[in-house]
């Protein structure tokens, strides 16, 4: 088995920026491996907010290849996942990049989409929210425009600032009859947020995501209790284990691959969260096609898709899934999760 590991810093349209801090580059990590003839792609966008970086990620990835090259067979993902989790235990991102790579590599040499591979439904996928992140008032509202202009129904609105009300009201006067929904990225106390809750559902917010610091779950959970509006839990869970200390404090858990370590790892915290009665959301990085297109198999599985990542970018040197609208056309992948490199980066 060869393997191949990159890193790229992917420059972004605009810059992009939330409650902690404001990006101008994707760094990104792709490995891709192919063994018999045939190439499975995987990558992730690592976060410093989960202590990992692309430095680390691109420098543990040769290690974890080995391992998979020793197992020897890609389509033994459970032993394969186990291994390198023994190996590799805390850095759960160099993991996610590789478990895509490894299913992405099974399904193609069964010549099966990711999807089909799993059982579901195309069929199901819930349509993507576009992210206006942070930024002035005016800035926001034509970001927000275009993005309605261009088919977008749904938008996530990130706040945490000084002035949030002028910037979401921006947003709401610039396309009134987008669903609005708000991610404040554990930037609020709990009595900020409930204080807040009532302006943001006379703006029509259909949903409010991680309010609070991330392990304030009793704030979560006072927050949850004081507004209707949903409420999203994303840094307070982490893995499958988190799921039952915020079963009662949240509404929605957000699920983004990069914290989970492997894609059967991610299915685990998604059935978990089902069977707590929570609804589920899959989200994403500021990231490549080359990620994304993963999570995008797993969408049939929750009730909302936060996957606009690649649109925030530049240009990336990676294809994924396609998009009609603003819903993913899983039904025109032929095989694996649909990745394909279109240039060097």
């Amino acid at each position: 088995m060869n393997w191949r590991v990159d890193r790229h810093d992917l420059p972004l349209s605009n810059p992009f920026g939330i409650s902690r801090e404001t990006s101008e580059t994707s760094e990104t990590v792709v490995v891709e491996l192919t063994y018999e003839g045939t190439t499975g792609i995987g990558a992730v966008t690592p976060s410093a907010y989960y202590n990992e970086s692309a430095r680390s990620v691109a420098e543990t990835l040769p290690s974890l290849c080995e391992t998979v090259d020793r197992i020897g067979d890609p389509h033994a993902q459970q032993r394969i996942e186990r291994e390198l989790a023994e190996r590799a235990p805390d850095q759960p991102a160099a993991r996610m990049a590789l478990s895509i790579a490894v299913h992405d590599l099974a399904a193609r040499q069964l010549d099966l989409p990711l999807y089909r591979q799993w059982g579901l439904d195309p069929d199901t996928v819930p349509p993507t929210t576009y992210t206006v992140g942070i930024d002035s008032p005016e800035r926001m509202a034509e970001k927000a425009r275009k993005a309605a202009d261009s088919g977008f129904g749904h938008l996530k609105v990130k706040l945490g600032t000084e002035d949030d009300r002028a910037r979401l009201d921006a947003v709401r006067d610039a396309v009134p009859d987008a669903e609005v929904r708000v991610d404040a990225n554990t930037a609020w106390t709990a009595q900020e947020a409930i204080d807040n809750a009532d302006w943001l559902a006379d703006a029509g917010v259909t949903m409010l995501e991680q309010p609070v610091a991330a392990d304030d779950i009793d704030g979560l959970r006072r927050v949850t209790d004081a507004t209707e509006i949903p409420v999203a839990a994303d840094e307070s869970c982490v893995t499958a284990s988190d799921v039952p200390r915020v079963a009662d404090a949240c509404d929605i858990v957000n699920a983004k691959l990069v914290k989970f370590g492997g894609l059967r790892p991610a299915t685990r915290l998604l059935h978990a969260a089902d069977a707590h009665g929570l609804d589920l959301m899959l989200g994403c990085m500021v990231e490549s096609n080359a990620s994304i297109a993963a999570a995008v198999h797993l969408a049939p599985l929750v009730d909302y898709v936060d996957l606009d990542g690649a649109l925030l970018l530049a240009s990336d040197p990676y294809d994924g899934v396609p998009l009609e609208g603003d819903v993913f056309d899983l039904t025109s992948v032929s095989a694996g999760t649909g990745v394909r490199r279109t240039r060097d980066a």
